[in-house]
């Protein structure tokens, strides 16, 4: 077996001198006697010291990970991003609003439509009116995510 010099190792791997002497402090790769390498075993050891992740990868994880949790603060803030529990009171919001209207419809619109003495197109346009009117509290979904805050009484009030 050959023997190679810190020098020959580094110009092998691309590395500097000095990171091949961290290398082995670290345990990564074994020196046989003092200033020493088997070129084949050191390039296996740090072969697989690269393909089981670096301390440096770690840390460009977490670095991404910080990154991304800041521009979801800074999404939440501008508004252009919601919790899920908002999506969620506004969407019953909506929909309990929705079937309130709809459960309407009936008492609202039954003594219109008693006048119309069975004429089927003015009763058609009377109910297709107010489904429109009902279903267009669905186009505007700010008005059901608007921010609910709580008043002294403990009951919820928009704000």
């Amino acid at each position: 077996m050959k023997l190679y010099t810190s020098k020959v190792v580094a110009d092998w791997l691309g590395l500097t001198e000095r990171r091949v002497r961290q290398l082995r402090d670290e345990g990564i790769i074994e020196e046989h006697s003092p200033g020493l390498y088997d070129l084949r075993a050191t390039t296996r050891r740090y072969i697989s010291y690269l393909r089981s992740g670096s301390l440096a990868d770690e840390r460009a994880r977490l670095t991404k990970a910080k990154r991304e949790a800041a521009e979801m603060e800074n999404d939440l803030r501008r508004g252009e991003l919601h919790r899920t529990d908002e999506i969620e009171a506004g969407i019953k919001t909506m929909l309990l609003n929705i079937r309130g209207r709809f459960l309407s419809l009936p008492a609202k619109l039954s003594p219109a439509l008693a006048t119309m003495g069975g004429d089927q197109a003015s009763i058609f346009d009377e109910l297709k009116k107010a489904i429109d009117e009902t279903l267009e509290e669905l186009r505007d979904f700010n008005v059901a995510f608007a921010m609910r805050e709580e008043d002294g009484d403990g009951e919820e009030k928009e704000t």
